[in-house]
């Protein structure tokens, strides 16, 4: 069924664990394909893109004006086709292998060697914590908790950033649109500081359970 529905969502464009291929495709009024493979380490073995390849699969599209720049090695033609159709949704896929108290240690053993999976008993509540923190991971999201002015910090009701590198820009824009315009500075305590507390400005980048203090102008 895991590969029925991988499939299925290959065909809907969907990327399971994988990244955007590190190709440049644009479109232009006229000069042909503009063909550059600046890769570096691809393995001659692997069929490689060259500009007839690269031309033909323009042609396909009734594409007949663009650059084309691949710096990625080892980049295939469905690399190109996914870059080209522009529509790709990549996504990152946790398994959760289920009734893990009923198998063998040497299975349990042999599942360990499926990526992205996480095993788990639901019945007797086996390795939820690893799910958990597994979720946080794969999701890309960031714990960051408020502290008032004065008072302990707020760890029922973290702030969520999705972002890869949040600012506490983006920490303010979460909490509410016009914070930022009376920002002054911040207070950051955590692991995204040198010492504890730091005085940051909106630009610093924000860690998992970093506890941010916004200090308003007068």
């Amino acid at each position: 069924h895991k590969n029925i529905i991988e499939r299925e969502l290959e065909g809907f464009g969907i990327r399971l664990n994988k990244k955007p291929p590190d190709i440049t495709f644009r479109r232009k009024a006229k000069g042909g394909i503009a063909f550059q493979n600046t890769a570096k380490g691809n393995d001659e073995s692997l069929p490689q893109i060259d500009v007839d390849i690269a031309t033909a699969i323009c042609k396909e599209y009734k594409i007949h004006n663009a650059d084309i720049n691949i710096r990625k090695p080892n980049c295939t033609t469905d690399d190109l086709i996914d870059t080209i159709m522009g529509n790709r949704v990549y996504m990152p896929c946790l398994y959760v292998m289920n009734k893990i108290d009923a198998i063998t240690i040497e299975e349990l053993n042999l599942l360990d060697k499926v990526p992205h999976y996480v095993p788990i008993s639901a019945h007797k509540e086996w390795n939820f914590d690893e799910l958990l923190e597994k979720m946080w991971e794969y999701c890309k999201m960031l714990r960051i908790y408020t502290k008032p002015k004065g008072q302990i910090p707020d760890y029922s009701a973290p702030i969520i950033l999705h972002a890869v590198k949040p600012t506490v820009e983006d920490f303010c824009n979460r909490i509410h649109k016009t914070l930022i315009d009376n920002f002054k500075y911040a207070w950051v305590w955590g692991t995204s500081c040198k010492h504890q507390p730091q005085k940051v400005g909106k630009d610093h980048v924000l860690e998992d359970e970093d506890v941010v203090q916004i200090v308003k102008k007068a």
